[in-house]
């Protein structure tokens, strides 16, 4: 069932709505954002809150400033892009509870919007502490929860507040659970997941609900070559897992032949003789690296059986690069699946920091259907998990 949204939140006319948004985004060295994805993100829920008259109280974490004041990871800098991106003023108040943030809050005028200084100032915010969470909704009468990066965990801006004021999920949220939720119970066939990245042992979970699911799963980056080696290839000095992750690949594998999903590995890499982009390279058989040889990327066979799967499906779910894309050298296999999945006519959803920035590097972020924000998230409603910022806003009536 659905959970309660914006559609259901009523007149917000003068009302205080305390929004935990996913403000998480890096910081140069100059103090300017290096990446404001995540804050163009939380603009349509910001936008509509606005229209409405509310007055926007927004909170977020950036960082691990494990509970200390740290400069380093003050929100400042957010405050002044978010304002550029909106169009109207944002003020900051150097705090996110006691009485300089009450005292900002005070001072909102309808449609107004206040960014909290950083949630992880406090212990108290990751420890869910309920008094930090009562003086969190001391500040508001109304709670959106649109951080759909954070949901996964039960902090006491994503889930200790939720239990004290009405609770609603922002639009992200909304879109992001209705579309992930989407390809494990009704999915288009056929469903093809594309699961890169370095530990398989990271994304077990995952992999074995997905082969329950989709009719093919593409295996890549340093994660195939533990599916190789577990199957007696060799590797070079190509990254893998030790046993256990072996059993773990083996397992993957078996689950799949029972439940008739094809899993596909690599037949050729991109091999070379350093980790360098400077480096020797050949292309070799997966499972014939040579010795002090390391694959780095899928090779040409690979992409295009690959891509070809990929653009005859109805369903397309990607997480993980196929090797070490941010080498040039070794970019060319993630590249053909950026591409492949921005040319499939089907549902196309992008998840995972990796594979968000591959597929934004190479400019085809706005030709897939979803680019998810989530990635600890997104892989945890994938493998079936209840996320606590998720379970903690009311179902619709």
């Amino acid at each position: 069932m659905a959970r309660r949204g914006l559609a259901q939140i009523g007149d917000v006319q003068g009302r205080r709505v305390l929004v935990r948004v996913d403000l998480n985004v890096p910081i140069d060295e100059h103090g300017a954002v290096g990446d404001d994805t995540r804050i163009r993100a939380a603009l349509p829920t910001i936008q509509q809150l606005r229209a409405g008259g509310a007055r926007v109280i927004l909170m977020s974490h950036l960082g691990r400033p494990k509970g200390e004041r740290n400069p380093k990871f003050s929100l400042a800098p957010v405050a002044g892009r978010l304002s550029e991106l909106l169009g109207a003023p944002v003020a900051f108040a150097d705090d996110c509870v006691g009485t300089t943030a009450a005292a900002a809050v005070a001072e909102l005028a309808d449609g107004d919007v206040l960014l909290l200084e950083n949630l992880r100032y406090h212990a108290a915010e990751e420890a869910n502490d309920a008094a930090f969470a009562a003086q969190l909704a001391e500040l508001a009468d109304l709670y959106v929860n649109d951080a759909f990066g954070a949901a996964h965990r039960a902090h006491a801006s994503t889930e200790g507040v939720a239990l004290l004021l009405p609770a609603h999920a922002g639009l992200l949220m909304d879109r992001e659970v209705s579309v992930l939720t989407s390809l494990l119970e009704a999915p288009e066939h056929p469903f093809v997941a594309i699961v890169g990245g370095v530990k398989v042992a990271d994304k077990i979970a995952v992999l074995e609900k997905l082969v329950e699911v989709a009719d093919t799963v593409l295996i890549g980056g340093a994660m195939a070559f533990t599916f190789v080696v577990a199957e007696g290839g060799e590797v070079g000095a190509s990254l893998h897992e030790d046993a256990e992750g072996q059993a773990i690949a083996l397992r993957a594998k078996a689950k799949a032949a029972e439940t008739g999903c094809e899993l596909l590995l690599p037949s050729d890499v991109i091999a070379a003789d350093s980790f360098s982009a400077d480096a020797s390279t050949q292309i070799t058989p997966a499972d014939e690296v040579p010795a002090g040889w390391m694959g780095l990327d899928v090779g040409p066979e690979t992409v295009a059986l690959y891509a070809e799967r990929i653009r005859s499906a109805r369903t397309v779910l990607w997480n993980g690069p196929m090797g070490a894309f941010e080498m040039a050298p070794f970019a060319e296999g993630t590249r053909a699946v950026a591409q492949a999945v921005a040319e499939c006519a089907g549902t196309t959803v992008v998840g995972g920091g990796d594979s968000v920035a591959a597929i934004t590097q190479f400019g085809y972020a706005d030709r897939v259907t979803h680019v998810s924000t989530g990635g600890g998230a997104s892989l945890e409603l994938l493998e079936g998990r209840v996320l606590p910022g998720v379970a903690a806003i009311p179902e619709v009536q």
